[in-house]
């Protein structure tokens, strides 16, 4: 999960899940390809799919998700100093960019449909004082 942040706006984006069949406001997101870091595929994810890159990035924590089903590991990278490139969506991703002030991100990451990987993100990035 990548908490982007440019001109006091946290970057989300809208997009159709088809196992919860709604579309949720969220955090960008991706997998974390072979050789690397978890920043390095957040910078990479975020570009991909807001069409966004970031001039630096940090990793804010590092997770076990969903431990009683799965062995997998979930990040949240912050990223900032945003400047526009051109997307490059996965052919199954059907993503709308949509950025919003930092004082209502959590209110509208609370609302439903939302998941839990946006709002840890966001809590996450607020107790490190980013939002």
């Amino acid at each position: 999960m990548i908490v982007a942040v440019a001109d006091d706006r946290v970057l989300f984006v809208e997009q159709y899940r088809p196992t919860v069949r709604n579309t949720q406001l969220e955090l960008p997101a991706g997998i974390v390809e072979s050789g690397e870091s978890y920043t390095e595929a957040g910078a990479r994810e975020l570009a991909e799919e807001t069409g966004f890159a970031p001039s630096s990035t940090s990793l804010l924590q590092e997770v076990w998700c969903s431990t009683g089903v799965l062995r997998h590991t979930r990040s949240y990278v912050f990223a900032e100093g945003l400047e526009p490139v051109d997307v490059d969506h996965d052919s199954n991703e059907f993503l709308a960019p949509r950025a919003v002030p930092v004082e209502e991100a959590l209110e509208i990451a609370r609302e439903p449909p939302t998941n839990d990987a946006t709002l840890e993100g966001l809590l996450l990035a607020e107790r490190e004082g980013l939002l």
